[in-house]
């Protein structure tokens, strides 16, 4: 989308009443980025409503996407990476224990790039990307990592998104996943856990709804299939 209709989708959610907000993946693209910026430094996000933003697991994004949330009141920084058996064995050709270690390592860095911008409240959230690909018992792994590098506690909760990247399945079957995360997961009461289903098979809402009796706590959902 353009500036100006990225700005007019974002003043609608507002509008509407939305609390917390994806605006965008700000080293993505230098609209993306300077959207973001315009929010900012233009006192576009009121006092209670979060601005989420997109990243992946690499340096110089995590860099770029804290230099854009600058002055942001409050922020969840949104990190990815993806940990299906096809991606690891047909894209990265990469094993289990590489995989984590992309993984650890974005996470250490969120933690490290929040720590210098002090006067900005961030939310740390993690996406193991195409989680419905992947044996259980590794997306389970694999989010327990992440989760010991950052630490969540009461007051400061992290957020762990279990996406339908893509839709292998029946919507009994994404929420006997979520299921099984929700009750395996450590430190699972400091853990927000969210879902993202993508609408390939037309189920999107019945993985949301049954994902939310699985035992989830949080959808992320796009407004008129516009954006992700």
């Amino acid at each position: 989308m353009s500036f100006e209709e990225k700005l007019e989708f974002y003043k609608l959610l507002l509008e509407v009443g939305f609390k917390e907000i994806e605006v965008g993946f700000p080293a993505a693209s230098e609209t993306e980025y300077e959207f973001l910026r315009a929010l900012i430094e233009n006192n576009m996000i009121p006092s209670d409503v979060t601005v989420q933003v997109l990243t992946q697991c690499r340096e110089h994004i995590i860099r770029k996407t804290f230099e854009a949330c600058k002055g942001a009141p409050s922020a969840i920084i949104h990190f990815y990476n993806s940990v299906s058996v096809v991606q690891r064995e047909q894209v990265f050709r990469a094993s289990r224990e590489e995989i984590i270690e992309i993984a650890v390592s974005g996470a250490s860095m969120l933690k490290e790039y929040a720590e210098k911008y002090p006067d900005s409240n961030f939310t740390f959230e993690y996406s193991p990307e195409s989680f419905t690909g992947t044996e259980m018992d590794f997306a389970l792994e694999i989010s327990n990592a992440v989760m010991d590098i950052w630490q969540p506690i009461e007051d400061h909760k992290a957020i762990l998104n279990l996406p339908s990247t893509v839709q292998m399945s029946m919507p009994h079957v994404y929420a006997n996943q979520i299921e099984y995360i929700c009750k395996n997961l450590k430190n699972r009461e400091n853990i927000l856990i969210s879902l993202h289903p993508h609408n390939d098979r037309g189920t999107g809402v019945a993985d949301a709804e049954l994902g939310l009796l699985a035992g989830a706590d949080r959808i992320e959902g796009t407004l008129f299939g516009n954006g992700e």
